[in-house]
């Protein structure tokens, strides 16, 4: 039912200056595949193909990752790497990729109005550039049946400690089931004592295209953006919305301690190398 997701990837990345002064955190790697291959892969196993990445100034390399290089193709024949040959072509054949620039930085909210004529009236995931999913079943993919299911707009959340919840979008609802909440309010980086829960938004969506028309009516808000959850919260005042606790792990790439702790967690899971990493730090944690 769905059939075109929008990742949004313009954001500047300065908490990573100066490695991203002339790189795109979203090609920041994840041992050898950056960022938003991961993000990218979660789509496509989530069933879409057709996907938009809204970029900005100095993201080209984006765009070069998912392209074909000849030059690198023919080295890597005539050193008959196949298989690392066959990976290379294999991102330009993933997924229909299109591209468009957010002219200026101002806010989710802002970017996903970028992809209006795109996805036309569409429901369709957004998938956070810099945020990678770790899960059996790919976290967009849970949204969609949870959309197929109730057929409006889902958000994911997932569950945070609550003197945390002032660093969050946090939701409050009615539980439904285990996962499924019926929401009533959404919140961004509320105080701990107003928060209506401490289940944060966890940088996945499957929204429907009335979203379009409240990204319109909604005005500036925090840091001078247009916020996403401002837009869903005029959106709730005329459609039921819905929030799906996630079944995965979500790492937030965007932080450093966080990329550290990805990089990893994803390492200790690489057969070819995680045993001796594992065995590195052990040594590292008993000397100290």
């Amino acid at each position: 039912m769905i059939k075109k997701a929008v990742i949004p990837a313009a954001g500047l990345g300065t908490r990573f200056l100066p490695a991203t002064k002339a790189q795109p955190k979203e090609m920041l790697p994840i041992i050898d595949r950056p960022t938003i291959q991961y993000v990218v892969q979660e789509a496509v196993d989530s069933g879409i193909e057709d996907i938009l990445i809204i970029t900005g100034k100095g993201k080209r390399a984006i765009e070069d990752h998912f392209d074909r290089n000849f030059e690198l193709e023919t080295r890597l024949e005539e050193k008959e790497d196949q298989l690392l040959l066959d990976e290379m072509r294999r991102l330009s054949d993933m997924a229909n990729l299109h591209y468009v620039r957010q002219r200026e930085l101002n806010g989710l909210g802002d970017a996903i109005r970028y992809a209006k004529h795109h996805v036309g009236n569409e429901p369709f995931a957004v998938l956070l550039g810099d945020t990678v999913m770790d899960a059996v079943i790919p976290v967009t993919q849970q949204l969609v049946d949870t959309y197929a299911q109730y057929g409006c707009s889902v958000i994911a959340v997932e569950e945070v400690p609550h003197d945390k919840v002032n660093r969050y979008g946090i939701v409050g609802g009615k539980s439904l089931s285990d996962r499924i909440l019926e929401l009533d309010s959404l919140v961004e980086k509320p105080a701990t004592n107003e928060a209506p829960s401490n289940l944060a938004i966890a940088g996945r969506y499957v929204l429907t295209p009335e979203i379009f028309t409240m990204l319109e009516q909604t005005p500036v808000g925090k840091n001078n953006e247009i916020q996403l959850t401002d837009a869903l919260l005029l959106l709730l005042k005329r459609e039921n919305l819905y929030a799906h606790r996630i079944e995965g792990k979500r790492h937030d790439i965007g932080n450093k301690l966080d990329f550290l702790k990805t990089t990893v967690e994803f390492a200790l899971k690489r057969p070819e190398f995680a045993d001796k990493f594992r065995a590195f730090l052990e040594e590292i944690v008993r000397n100290g």
